[in-house]
């Protein structure tokens, strides 16, 4: 006797609605459940890239100098398509531009994969999607976070963008776990090592195109939306260049140790395998994702800016210690415990920005906040390499650790004022 399709339908049902239940706390609307899953794709390719992208151009025969260029050359282009939609993207429709974006993501692979010429590949690097770091630096960032800003309210809004980082952190562990298939595919095909890689540049093509399907059930505008006029930043304006200020200082010293650089360090200081580094990548991301899953319990209790702070310095302290480790394990315990505090803070800054502007400018604040953060990163990756290059090894760690806490100290002092406040979202 075969399977009953009413029994198979109505367990497809109640497996949709538990995993949306899941995804989308109580209290925000359901209809942000693409963009969750979309992040978690991209969160899953951008993994497993930012580490095989050094190991790759190093195979190319480039050195940490060039990675470096490339790696500032994709932060570059994504701050100017940033820049370009928080100037001009309010005249469009979201779902339009979220799906043209999917589309570049998808180019970005395939023409990655196919290239092995520097001015090429630094051309891809500068228009494409690529992400050598561990958090959302693309495109797609300010037009989620104004739909996640829209969808919810006070509480419920931080633990929304909560999932939302949560569901980045944890698929990019995943995603650096398969950074073993490299070489797991020249063992079992028998494939070049170029070749295995390119396939996995690839695969970061297909996803850009899972993504375009995903969000094209997005809802399309209706027509009352579109005759509405554009809202550019406006009566916020002051608050979020104080904002984006601030945190462009986080944002240059967090190029310097961007994943792909990262990785780059653990490879020359300490001569370790691809493998090796996809598992450490795989356990500090799930050790975010975990911090970030509580970081909205702490921010009920202690408000988003004593969250933002108070986990930050900690962590900078572990990096600035592991620059000077001696050993491997001691240094990865400290990377480790580094990044179990380091990324509570995105939840709740990203909610600290959409609670302290109006609605109508939230596409324009994510993207002006999210700009000269792009712009700063986008330097300090070719500083980054350049001192890896001298053999300073330890100068980006230490530099990146130092500058955080400065950034730390300077917005707990513009904004430990109005700290009530902004605790309540």
């Amino acid at each position: 006797m075969g399977p009953n399709p009413a029994k198979i339908e109505k367990c497809q049902k109640y497996g949709d609605v538990v995993i949306q239940r899941w995804l989308v706390p109580a209290g925000a609307n359901a209809a942000v459940l693409p963009l969750l899953i979309g992040r978690a794709l991209r969160a899953f390719a951008d993994g497993y890239v930012s580490i095989l992208l050094p190991s790759y151009l190093l195979a190319l025969g480039f050195g940490t100098w060039e990675v470096g260029i490339l790696a500032s050359a994709t932060l570059l282009g994504s701050a100017i398509a940033t820049l370009a939609l928080g100037t001009w993207g309010y005249h469009f429709h979201h779902r339009r531009i979220l799906l043209s974006a999917a589309v570049l993501m998808a180019a970005t692979g395939f023409a990655f994969a196919i290239s092995t010429d520097f001015w090429p590949l630094l051309l891809i690097a500068f228009v494409g999607t690529l992400n050598p770091s561990s958090g959302d630096v693309s495109v797609f960032l300010p037009l989620e976070h104004a739909r996640l800003a829209d969808a919810a309210q006070g509480e419920a809004r931080t633990a929304l963008f909560a999932r939302y980082s949560l569901l980045g952190a944890l698929f990019a562990a995943i995603g650096a776990l398969a950074t073993v298939l490299p070489d797991q595919l020249v063992v079992f095909t028998g494939i070049t090592r170029i070749t295995a890689l390119r396939i996995m540049f690839s695969l970061y093509g297909l996803v850009g195109c899972m993504v375009w399907l995903l969000y094209r059930g997005l809802p399309a505008p209706k027509p009352e939306e579109k005759q509405l006029p554009p809202i550019p930043l406006g009566p916020s304006r002051k608050i979020v260049f104080r904002l984006a200020a601030l945190f462009s200082v986080d944002s240059f010293a967090g190029g310097l140790v961007v994943n792909s650089l990262l990785a780059l360090w653990l490879f020359q200081r300490f001569e370790m395998s691809l493998a090796a580094a996809g598992a450490f990548f795989f356990w500090s991301g799930l050790l975010m994702a975990t911090s970030q899953l509580a970081a909205p319990h702490l921010a009920k209790r202690i408000g988003l800016l004593n969250t933002m702070v108070f986990t930050h310095i900690p962590a900078s302290l572990c990096l600035i210690a592991a620059a000077f480790s001696t050993s491997l394990p001691l240094a990865l315990g400290l990377l480790l415990l580094r990044s179990l505090l380091s990324q509570m803070d995105v939840p709740a800054r990203g909610a600290f920005v959409m609670a302290v502007v109006t609605p109508g400018e939230r596409t324009a604040a994510a993207g002006f906040t999210a700009v000269p953060r792009s712009l700063a990163s986008a330097v300090s990756p070719t500083l980054g390499g350049a001192l890896f290059a001298a053999g300073w090894l330890a100068a980006p760690l230490v530099a990146c650790g130092i500058l955080k806490i400065t950034y730390d100290l300077a917005l707990w002092r513009a904004f430990r004022k109005n700290v009530n406040a902004v605790a309540k979202g």
